[in-house]
């Protein structure tokens, strides 16, 4: 008998494999427009609300990421206090403009929002309010369940409409993996997962790219390595302090 972590695991495979063989095009045109930021000096900017704000976290600030990527954490939408306060904060039509208005987004910068349903209000408005500015925007999203939904936004668009590479994350609706016979609800989430994935496939991509026009890029060394090399801390240290006016949560 298969047991339900087994039954996760497949379904983890399964969702991966196919954004594989369906988004890798996406993907590249995705990198390409983070290594053209990238090679003219602007910041790669992340956005989500709820849980996607983690995929977004996820490439900020760490061993193996560009060092120009930022992270966009808005406290009273994150969950990561007053947790059920933020459900309502992301619903806020206008809290967009105040965003993106407050990190100052603008060419060349870029922008990757991350909306597993594609339908929340203000991932839709943060996407809409850099458009308006100049600004590219990436979408991480699942395609099934934004047509399954109705958008809550006014403007009856969804988020991969307004993205200028939509990326289909291809989770299922309801962002579950695994049935049991004795509960209505699927378990397993698989959003966080297939997003980590996409986010760090545009970067490792990007690099690529950038690499062979013969640009050496600002990454991060793991920080645990500081523990045994100065130089590693001092390199880590040298490129922080070159985004640390530009980066508003550094």
């Amino acid at each position: 008998m298969e047991l339900a972590m087994q039954k996760y695991f497949s379904s983890i495979i399964e969702i991966l494999n196919r954004i594989e063989s369906t988004q890798s095009e996406n993907i590249q045109k995705a990198a390409d427009l983070m290594a053209d930021c990238t090679k003219n000096g602007g910041i790669i900017h992340t956005f989500g609300t709820g849980h996607s704000h983690l995929v977004a976290e996820d490439v900020f600030w760490r061993g193996s990421t560009l060092s120009n990527i930022h992270a966009i954490l808005e406290p009273s939408m994150t969950g990561h206090a007053e947790i059920t306060k933020s459900e309502y904060m992301e619903k806020l039509e206008g809290a967009g403009k105040l965003i993106v208005e407050y990190h100052r987004l603008s060419p060349p910068d870029i922008l990757i929002v991350i909306s597993n349903s594609g339908n929340n209000i203000v991932p839709i408005d943060v996407a809409m309010e850099a458009s308006k500015r100049g600004v590219k925007v990436i979408s991480i999203t699942s395609f099934d369940y934004a047509a399954h939904l109705k958008t809550l936004h006014t403007s009856g668009k969804k988020l991969k409409d307004v993205a200028d590479v939509a990326i289909d994350n291809c989770c299922p609706i309801g962002d579950a993996a695994v049935s049991f016979e004795d509960l209505p609800m699927k378990v397993g989430a698989v959003s966080t997962v297939a997003g980590s994935f996409i986010a760090h496939s545009l970067i490792v991509q990007s690099v690529e790219n950038l690499l062979k026009q013969g640009i050496k890029p600002d990454v991060y060394f793991n920080g645990s390595f500081m523990a045994h090399s100065k130089e590693v801390e001092e390199y880590n240290q040298k490129i922080t302090d070159k985004y640390f006016s530009r980066i508003r949560n550094l």
